[in-house]
């Protein structure tokens, strides 16, 4: 690296960063490290020729030019492709200079940066019938007591009335590479010829800038990037002048009266506030963005943010999170909290490559290389194709200037060494085609005096076209997010990161905010914006915890929000005597002997404790010498041994095969479940190997509490006034959810739908199936195919034949931008499967529509109103200040958070045609959280759709594919390439074996 340079770009870069960067002649964070076209005659910093006595190497090997693309640009994208079935693209056409093309008009989209409200994505709605279904607030909730928690928001304190203009931006042809545009926009040239300056503008880095400056005419100029940089005109060919045309244009007049008229009722939602608040949401963002590694939302940095190394070549980081949204109360508020992000390790390749395959030893990676035999196979090798996109610089003694600040970015890993990328050397002095060959090795030699010391490592191909670099002189740029999916001890080590009780969490918030500098934000004093420092205080509600009923007894858990089932026995023991059961242990090849398998003896120890345990929590054991098979390694095999031979035994279909497993494999359990499920048709219970050696008392009541469950029966229930629960007449609920494989893995998207089977909604049968790929709403066919069974199940064993008159969906995972799609695909579908299975059409379903979400940043920080780690009690509720303007949404926090900082789940409310108060409605969703099946302690969502999730993780083991495919394709796509069309269809799972009522029971649990 070279020395630390005066230039105010560097001092900014390394300030912001904590490294030392190559040197650059322009300021990288406004203008996206580019730096031109190279191939320039006669120009003092274009490429060596072939003979030629400048630095750098020959044409066809690794020299200094212009990147593909800008970094931070889609390889550091970590969001998950827009369903198919998503809301409409709002996105306007590139805008044309009208001198040239007729003016196009464009449609104003919603700032994605922003925290909208379901409701306000419906002005892009076609179907005006849907927009008037999502239903607005009906009131607020009364029950409870009343406390007052610190909030992780702060109000929007002062707005100008000033007005300000925004203006449409058209650069080329619009389709310019965004480093390009950038350097563009920061340009002198543009600057000295804008009137005013364009020092105070803002600008979206694509289509849109503001000011205050009021443009009365449009603005054309053609920019020279050749002068910018100081060349001399005269050198350069008319036909490779680096110029460029800008085409500025008003497009509206940004009003902030408009934000505050909606909010109040004054004005309809419309282009006016959405320009208004697109303006405010840049104003916000502009300053932060530019002296910080922006990451969507998030902001970090590497000298003031904390870092933690996670192995594999990757290094999470704590941010800060930033977002506006309109909020109740009347007023626009700013939610932060602390983000994580895991970004490449700042290293050079070798070395990640090294942690990358698992700290192998790299002259012992450079003989794999060469023997070549085992690239195909070996995921050593096939991870190493995750350094594809990264940008990085070169490294190595003897570099020129241009080859210190010249940013490249990875296309490929040659299937190729450095010794054996050969090229055509050009000879000085002789003609271009006379030249002498030689391969990487030789060249560096010979060029730099440098000796490679890892040659055969694979060589790097940059996206420039013949440039290529040896690995050991690439070095990973700073600040690249890596957007993989972590291992388990990558995830473990993230989430010890991450965790933080709640003071340490609000400290970090604080800190964050200081980072974010919003009293010294130079754009915002210039915009006359002020954010409140102080966090909001709101006032929050604690419900009343119920009490909880088992058989013959109750206990009442208060606001603790844990209980144990020392002396309870189930309120529902299992339907049928357990007689046919047997258990296995599994073992892995030549590992009979490791700490993971129990001895025979110490399994023995366990079934009997087992047993006694079970007994003594109501449960029926007619049995009480299950049979025991001796190990074996092949889980497929162990599955099929055990199910015959229980059913031999006994003359009769296996109840319950629970199978010993020596450690925490995934592949084991999914290939278990498979053949269980879908061939045999046994409930199964998997348990650790290292559980039944400590034979602990409290893992037996655990694990029997899924096992009950899978049986028929029922742990617990809140007790109730009345003998029907909650619900005054025949209530479904339904909940459901939709799963997705991680980036770059080509797996189907699985949908999984959950109907409640007693009349308390404690038991919940499943359904699953594929769901395409990367498409969140469920298709109509699943619908029917998932819902019709279960429909009539419900009918025929919960109901006496009679149809449902209420139905509760509850929907998990969607974002706000598809609450009209749930509305207009998902429910018309199920109410369109009712009708035409209902044979009174005179009677009417009516539907109470919910969506649950985690996925946001909200957090509650009530300190002395909440339990000894300063979380929120259970029962905590928050319906003011932070919640939508106009949608019918809460938070709340249901559960006891056992570490870190409790979330609250989210949930709105966007259809109710039952007209369900709003304390019966909150008081059920808290409820019905002491009911989960598998819990001693309330959840934190409704469970639904908790239920829902686990069955489409499920999902994964019903898949008709053989598992060395599924090996294979987990692996993930190596470039990081989509999972498939939104649009391409799934092959469906295998179906579970109807016997004994599996697809009825709890299998998923």
């Amino acid at each position: 690296m070279p020395g630390a340079t005066k230039k105010r770009a560097q001092d900014n870069r390394q300030a912001s960063t904590g490294y030392a960067y190559p040197q650059d002649n322009y300021d990288q964070r406004y203008v996206g490290r580019y730096d031109g076209p190279s191939d320039r005659p006669g120009s003092s910093s274009g490429p060596p020729r072939p003979g030629s006595s400048r630095g750098g190497p020959p044409s066809n090997v690794p020299h200094p030019g212009p990147p593909s693309n800008a970094p931070g640009a889609s390889v550091r994208s970590g969001s998950r492709p827009r369903s198919a079935a998503g809301p409409p693209s709002t996105s306007g056409t590139p805008l044309r200079d009208p001198a040239r093309d007729p003016p196009v008009s464009s449609q104003p989209k919603l700032p994605s940066r922003v925290d909208w409200g379901g409701s306000l994505y419906s002005y892009f709605s076609s179907d005006k019938q849907a927009e008037k279904q999502l239903m607005k607030r009906p009131g607020f909730g009364r029950d409870g007591k009343a406390i007052q928690l610190r909030l992780n928001s702060h109000a929007i304190s002062h707005a100008p009335n000033a007005k300000y203009y925004q203006y449409a931006v058209q650069i080329d042809k619009g389709d310019s590479k965004r480093g390009l545009i950038k350097f563009i926009w920061a340009s002198k040239e543009l600057a000295s010829k804008i009137p005013g300056g364009i020092q105070e503008w803002i600008y979206d880095g694509n289509t849109l800038a503001w000011s205050k400056q009021n443009l009365p005419n449009e603005f054309h100029a053609m920019i020279d990037l050749d002068k910018e940089r100081g060349r001399d005109p005269s050198t350069v060919s008319d036909e490779k002048r680096d110029t460029h045309r800008v085409f500025i244009k008003k497009s509206a007049t940004v009003d902030l009266n408009n934000i505050h008229a909606y909010l109040n009722g004054q004005a309809d939602f419309g282009p006016g506030v959405i320009d208004a608040i697109n303006f405010l949401d840049h104003v916000i963002r502009e300053y932060p963005s530019k002296q910080h590694i922006n990451i969507k939302k998030s902001y970090f940095s590497r000298t003031s943010g904390q870092r933690e190394l996670v192995g594999g070549g990757v290094e999470a980081m704590r941010g800060i999170y930033q977002s506006i949204r309109a909020a109740e109360g009347k007023r626009m508020v700013v939610n932060v909290d602390v983000s994580h992000v895991c970004f490449w390790n700042v290293a050079n390749f070798p070395m990640i490559i090294n942690q990358l395959s698992g700290h192998m030893d790299l002259d012992t990676l450079q003989w794999c290389w060469r023997e070549r035999a085992s690239t195909k196979t070996n995921n050593k090798f096939t991870t190493m194709k995750r350094l594809k996109k990264n940008d990085f610089f070169v490294n190595h003694r003897n570099r020129s200037e241009r080859e210190s600040r010249t940013i490249w970015k990875v296309q490929d890993i040659l299937n190729q060494s450095a010794k054996e990328y050969k090229f055509n050397l050009r000879v000085p002095g002789k003609p271009k085609e006379v030249g002498k060959e030689v391969n990487l090795v030789q060249y560096y030699q010979e060029k730099y005096n440098l000796y490679l010391q890892w040659p055969d490592l694979p060589v790097v191909q940059t996206t420039k076209k013949r440039v290529v670099y040896p690995m050991e002189v690439c070095n990973m740029l700073p600040g690249q997010r890596y957007p993989y999916k972590l291992n388990d001890q990558q995830t473990s080590k993230m989430i010890k990161f991450a965790v933080q009780p709640p003071e340490h969490r609000l400290q970090a918030i604080q800190a964050g905010t200081q980072m974010l500098g919003w009293d010294s934000d130079p754009v915002l004093q210039h915009y006359a914006l002020r954010i409140n420092s102080e966090p909001i205080i709101t006032k929050a509600r604690v419900l009343n915890p119920p009490t909880l009923q088992f058989n013959k007894s109750t206990f009442a858990p208060g606001t603790k929000g844990r209980w144990d089932l020392r002396n309870k026995k189930f309120l529902v023991p299992n339907e049928a005597p357990l007689n046919a059961w047997g258990i296995a242990v599994l073992t892995e090849p030549s590992s009979a002997q490791r700490s993971g398998t129990p001895s025979a003896p110490q399994v023995n120890a366990f079934v009997q404790s087992f047993i006694q345990a079970y007994q003594g929590h109501g449960g029926i054991v007619g049995n009480k010498n299950p049979l025991i098979q001796a190990p074996i390694g092949d889980p497929a095999k162990c599955a099929e041994l055990l199910f015959y031979a229980v059913g031999n035994k006994h003359n009769a279909r296996p109840q319950l095969l629970i199978f010993i497993l020596p450690n925490t494999s995934a592949e084991n359990y999914l290939r278990i479940k498979k053949s269980c499920d879908c061939r045999y048709g046994s409930f199964t219970q998997c348990v650790q190997g290292a559980q039944v050696i400590k034979n602990n008392p409290q893992y037996h009541s655990n694990v029997l509490m899924k096992v009950n469950a899978k049986l028929g029966g029922t742990t617990a229930r809140v007790a109730t006034p009345s003998p029907s629960g909650h619900f005054t007449r025949p209530t479904m609920i339904i909940g459901a959810d939709v799963s997705h494989g991680a980036p770059g893995i080509h797996a189907p998207s699985y949908a999984a739908m959950t109907v409640s089977m007693d009349k308390y909604a404690a038991r919940y049968a499943a359904g699953v199936q594929t769901n395409g790929f990367r498409v969140e709403m469920i298709s109509k066919r699943n619908l029917r195919d998932m819902l019709i069974p279960l429909f009539r199940h419900w009918t025929a064993n919960v109901s006496g034949g009679r149809f449902p008159q209420h139905v509760y969906y509850f929907r998990d995972g969607v974002s706000e931008g598809q609450f009209l799609n749930v509305l207009k695909y998902e429910v018309a579908d199920i109410k369109e499967i009712f009708d035409e299975m209902m044979t009174d059409k005179s009677q009417e379903i009516k539907f109470t529509v919910v969506v649950a979400e985690k996925r946001h940043h909200i957090r509650f920080f009530p300190g002395k109103n909440g339990d000894e780690n300063q979380n929120a009690l259970p029962g905590t509720l928050v319906d003011h200040d932070v919640t939508s303007a106009f949608d019918n949404d809460i938070y709340l926090c249901a559960h006891k958070a056992l570490k870190g900082t409790a979330r609250p789940t989210h949930y709105t409310m966007l259809m109710d045609e039952a007209n369900v108060p709003v304390d019966v409605f909150q008081k059920m969703l808290y409820e019905h959280s002491y009911q989960y099946m598998r819990s001693t302690t309330p959840v934190s969502l409704f469970p639904a759709v908790y239920y829902a999730h686990l069955a489409s993780n499920r999902a994964r083991s019903h898949e008709d594919i053989p598992e060395s495919e599924r090996r294979i394709r987990d692996a993930g796509d190596p470039s990081g390439s989509g999972s498939g069309k939104p649009t391409e269809e799934a092959p469906p799972l295998l179906p579970m074996i109807p016997r004994d009522g599996l697809p009825w029971g709890m299998w998923y649990i």
